[in-house]
Formats: structure tokens, C-alpha cells, sequence
């Protein structure tokens, strides 16, 4: 069973995944920087590698906010692998395999019906507290607009008010 959603305002849970046979890559790595979680039901499907190779496209303006990028699904490391080489992302493809989903119900978008994450999008300011989230439909791809207003509010909150 699934956790509930963490909310704006709520630190997030912390976590450390896979990226390879010998790599992990987890929240603690992005403190003192934003970062953006991208949960996705899995790699080859349709709605998935358009919006993987939309947020690859788009990943110079998270760069611009200095957020750090991190997909995640129960795919295995080799199938995120031959996934990102054929499909050109560079970002880290998080590998929620075993136990399966264990990260996903953490964040309370591990759909049991399907074995796969929700299409779940999480921004976490410096501090690791969710600042935005939003979870799609799994047929839609949610874009990029929400995570760019959501990182552009971060950054609106630290410039002095005149």
C-alpha cells in the first residue's frame, strides 16, 4: 500500500536509488539545490518517452534554477540504460526495482493495479521540502510548465522584497 503524497510544505522523504550496476543516486545528493522528481510508469512506452526526451530537451532551464533532474520508475538499471543511450537523456534514470516500487509507495504513487509508478511530479526546494507536486493521468504527458513555475516561485522566495 501506498503512503500518502507528501504536500507543499512537507520535507520529502529521503531516498537512494540505482542508476547503474555500481552507482545510486538519491535526495541527499541535490541539498542546497532544487530538485525535480519525475516518476513515470515506464521506459518504451509512448507518453513516457515523449516526456523523458521533453524534460531532456527542456533540461537547460532546470539548469538555469541550478535543480537537478531524476527519473524514476521500477524499470530495471539495464533497461534505463539502453533506454536513456536510445533515447539521448543524460539525466539520471533511477531504477525503483527491489523492492519494487519501495520509493514510489514512499511517495504515494505506486499504482498496486499495474505494478508501476503513477506519473507523479515532485520539485523539492534546497532543504529538501516539497515546494510543488503533481500527479497526471498516465495516457498524459504533464509537460514542463508546472515544474518551471514551481522553480521560478523558489526563486521568487529568496529575492528581498523592496
Amino acid at each position: 500500500m501506498s503512503g500518502p503524497l507528501p504536500q507543499p510544505g512537507q520535507h520529502a522523504p529521503d531516498f537512494e536509488l540505482p542508476v547503474g550496476p555500481d552507482q545510486t543516486v538519491g535526495t541527499t545528493q541535490f541539498r542546497g539545490r532544487p530538485a525535480v522528481l519525475a516518476f513515470y510508469p515506464a521506459d518504451w512506452s509512448p507518453v513516457c518517452s515523449d516526456q523523458m526526451a521533453l524534460y531532456q530537451a527542456v533540461l537547460p532551464e532546470f539548469e538555469r534554477y541550478n535543480a537537478g533532474l531524476m527519473g524514476i520508475s521500477v524499470d530495471n538499471v539495464w533497461c534505463h540504460q539502453a533506454f536513456a543511450g536510445d533515447r539521448g537523456i543524460r539525466f539520471p534514470l533511477l531504477a525503483d526495482f527491489e523492492p519494487k516500487g519501495a520509493v514510489a509507495r514512499t511517495y504515494g504513487v505506486y499504482d498496486e493495479s499495474t505494478g508501476m509508478c503513477e506519473r507523479a511530479l515532485f520539485v523539492l526546494d534546497a532543504d529538501g521540502v516539497v515546494a510543488w507536486n503533481h500527479v497526471a493521468p498516465p495516457g498524459v504527458n504533464p509537460g514542463a510548465d508546472g515544474i518551471l513555475n514551481a522553480l521560478e516561485g523558489l526563486g521568487n522566495e529568496r529575492r528581498p522584497v523592496l
